[in-house]
C-alpha cells in the first residue's frame, strides 16, 4: 500500500469516526438524559470503526516515521467530539507535504 493510499485510508476513517462519535454522543444524551434507547445498538459499531481508525493511524504513522507520542495523540483525537476533524485536517496537510517531499515526481504525469 502506498503512502498516499495510507493517507486516504486515514482521512476516510478519521471522518467516519468523527461522525460516528457524534452519533455515539447523541445516543448517550438520549439514553442517559431521556431514557430513550433508540440508538442502543450504536456503541458496538462505533467501537469497531474506532479500531479500524487506530489501524489506519498506525499504518500512516509507521509509514511517515512518527514517534509513539504523536501516533497515540492522533489516535486519542478520535475520542473527543469534533477534535478528529481538526486533527485530520492538520495531519493531512503535514503528511501530504512530507509525502510530496519524499516523492517529488509523484505528482508529475509522464507520457
Amino acid at each position: 500500500m502506498s503512502a498516499r493510499a495510507k493517507l486516504t485510508f486515514f482521512r476516510v476513517m478519521a471522518f467516519l469516526v468523527g461522525v460516528f462519535l457524534l452519533i455515539l454522543a447523541t445516543h448517550m444524551i438520549l439514553y442517559y438524559g431521556y431514557g430513550n434507547d433508540a440508538l442502543a445498538f450504536w456503541p458496538a459499531p462505533h467501537g469497531w470503526f474506532y479500531m479500524v481508525y487506530i489501524v489506519a493511524t498506525a499504518l500512516l504513522g509507521f509509514e511517515l516515521r512518527w514517534g509513539m507520542g504523536k501516533m497515540v495523540g492522533v489516535m486519542l483525537a478520535g475520542c473527543v467530539p469534533f477534535l478528529s476533524f481538526w486533527v485530520e485536517h492538520r495531519v493531512h496537510r503535514d503528511a501530504r507535504e512530507q509525502i510530496t517531499a519524499r516523492e517529488p515526481d509523484a505528482d508529475r504525469v509522464t507520457a
